[in-house]
């Protein structure tokens, strides 16, 4: 309990409408994609603008002992050279450390398809709970052997590549309904494959399709090919040899710009975010329709040749009844926290998915709005949440989870509830390093 109460961050209350701009890093999702596609080309390619947080550090960490150098450019610290093996094969009988990062411990393991030797994985002990099993599966019809070293199809387990890879289209069939990294991380490896790759999901839903959506584009813009038949939910890789361009300039976040313009709906005011894309593939790019319908005003301004997306909100916040997140689940916390303040309840369905993230998201978010004295319930494919009256609202110690997402809906809530207390803020380094000084300046 001591141990607890020294890691309090008091979440700073809004006493006035925001007027902020708030500039977000790179896209965690695009920068370990890049990272990865960068690690199976033949060149050098310099990625611009990555994310600098934990689970970037880890996916870099992660190849640099597979043999891949990554050279940080000190004058800028997000901009980076990426260099592939020499050999042309990674290094094996090496231990690799995911954190607790998802992209990690999903996208890397295909990697290790072509190693000269065994690899290690292993992670932070909170990763021991999330599933791995529908890409190792994947890995394991296509010739590898999987060593699990504690519970089957989790965190700590060893690859050993196969003796040949098949030549002819390999054929794998997995259930991705857990994640959508699962697809991801073998649609990535798919074109180094010898004869390529038919990928099919065998789920009755797929989670995230924005998320592969953006993999797919990927690997193209890595001059790959992919068929997508997504009705069939079924992904055809032509073997190809995956080359970034020498040079890559990563989005910023847009699903980390979320906390920031959502602030505006809670607070009342302004936010505006630079650079945001005319077109995207993160799904993070919804966002403004989403706070839209929850009634804030939304613009693209251009300034100075920068395009904006700018937010405008009076305080008051529209519930939407039944709304469906199948396509940005990521978003979720941020969302639920401004819906604590709507005026109607919100089903947010489509995402019993985020059960197996960093944490059980939906179950962690029903416990941290009736700690403030706010009502909500799981669904089986989502969450309820109910409309109190503000003022019900109350001061908490709020749990995180070790989940970055979980502790800046904290953050959000404590805009208008007093003293909200944030356990551990220090997790969201896993996607953004400065985010307390990032909220105190949007404050301030």
């Amino acid at each position: 309990m001591t141990e607890q109460l020294s890691n309090l961050w008091p979440a700073p209350l809004a006493t006035r409408p925001l007027n902020a701009t708030v500039t977000v890093p790179g896209s965690k999702s695009l920068s370990n994609r890049y990272l990865i596609l960068a690690a199976l080309g033949n060149e050098p390619v310099t990625l611009v603008g990555l994310l600098r947080s934990r689970d970037t550090d880890l996916m870099m960490g992660a190849l640099e002992a597979l043999g891949v150098r990554c050279d940080v450019d000190t004058t800028t610290d997000t901009t980076v050279t990426v260099t592939p093996p020499s050999s042309g094969r990674f290094n094996g009988n090496v231990d690799v450390f995911c954190g607790l990062a998802g992209t990690v411990m999903r996208f890397v393991p295909g990697l290790a398809l072509f190693a000269d030797g065994p690899v290690h994985f292993d992670g932070d002990e909170q990763a021991y709970a999330r599933p791995m099993r529908p890409v190792l599966d994947g890995l394991k019809q296509l010739g590898a052997k999987i060593e699990y070293h504690g519970e089957v199809g989790r965190l700590p387990f060893t690859i050993t590549p196969p003796t040949e890879l098949p030549t002819a289209q390999a054929r794998v069939s997995i259930d991705s309904s857990g994640s959508s990294q699962f697809i991801s991380g073998l649609l990535l490896i798919g074109s180094k494959l010898p004869g390529g790759l038919r990928l099919t999901h065998t789920g009755e839903k797929t989670p995230s399709l924005p998320h592969i959506r953006m993999t797919v584009a990927d690997v193209t813009g890595a001059c790959g090919a992919i068929e997508a038949d997504e009705s069939a939910r079924t992904w055809t890789v032509v073997p190809r040899a995956i080359q970034l361009s020498d040079k890559v300039t990563v989005e910023p976040d847009l699903s980390n710009a979320t906390p920031f313009l959502g602030a505006a709906l809670i607070a009342g005011g302004t936010v505006r975010v630079p650079h945001w894309p005319e077109t995207t593939t993160q799904p993070g790019g919804l966002l403004p329709g989403y706070l839209e319908q929850m009634g804030a005003k939304v613009s693209f301004p251009t300034i100075d040749g920068v395009r904006y997306c700018e937010v405008t909100g009076d305080g008051t916040v529209r519930g939407l009844g039944s709304f469906d997140l199948t396509a940005a689940g990521e978003i979720a916390p941020s969302l639920a926290a401004i819906l604590v303040f709507a005026d109607k309840p919100t089903d947010m369905v489509g995402i019993g998915h985020l059960r197996g993230h960093e944490t059980n998201r939906l179950e962690a978010l029903v416990n941290e709005i009736r700690r403030i004295g706010g009502v909500a319930e799981e669904l089986p494919d989502g969450l309820r949440i109910e409309p109190v009256p503000s003022e019900t609202l109350h001061e908490a110690n709020m749990e995180t989870y070790a989940d970055h997402r979980m502790a800046t809906f904290a953050t959000m809530l404590g805009l208008r509830i007093p003293d909200i207390q944030v356990i551990n803020v220090a997790t969201t380094r896993k996607t953004l390093p400065d985010f307390v000084g990032m909220w105190n300046g949007m404050l301030a």
